[in-house]
């Protein structure tokens, strides 16, 4: 009895298929007439960024870092869009750099005609420079480095560069 295989009945090909499809016809028929209903209901809320009286010089990607002066090292703000903005009544030009997914403000500092920026050593693609950021809640002197995608950014996002110049 030890060398007997136990049999197994198989269905054949054509009952399987029949037997699929009723199954799928039952699964699409089948309503269990249950209603979710939400528990709490939100309402839209009009956001202010802040940017409203602004225009837009220049907007791009591009990666921050702040400098640890503690530490001795350079240390990431965050990736996202990095702009420049005009207010409309006086003219003032700031930055701002909002992280890609939250939105969270990782710089907003004036760009002011004594701010210098000059290239980062080692890397043509990226920038470095002094201001008073205010992105944390409070104003303090900060270092900054950027870093773009590719060689052309930093030029554009220099404030000596034609189209800073010409909006004033």
């Amino acid at each position: 009895m030890a060398d007997k295989e136990p049999v197994v009945e198989r269905p054949e090909a054509g009952e399987e298929e029949e037997d699929a499809s009723a199954a799928a016809a039952a699964g699409e028929e089948e309503d269990t007439g249950a209603q979710v209903a939400p528990i709490v209901r939100l309402e839209e809320v009009a956001v202010t960024t802040g940017e409203e009286d602004e225009d837009v010089l220049l907007d791009m990607k591009a990666k921050l870092y702040r400098f640890d002066k503690d530490g001795n090292q350079w240390k990431e703000r965050g990736t996202g869009a990095v702009k420049l903005l005009k207010h409309k009544q006086t003219g003032k030009v700031r930055l701002v750099m909002r992280q890609a997914k939250t939105l969270k403000i990782c710089a907003n500092h004036l760009v002011a005609s004594t701010t210098k920026m000059q290239e980062h050593a080692g890397s043509d693609k990226s920038c470095v420079w002094h201001a008073a950021d205010f992105a944390d809640g409070e104003l303090k002197e900060e270092m900054f480095a950027i870093r773009f995608g590719s060689v052309e950014r930093p030029f554009l996002f220099e404030p000596r560069h034609p189209i800073l110049v010409a909006w004033g």
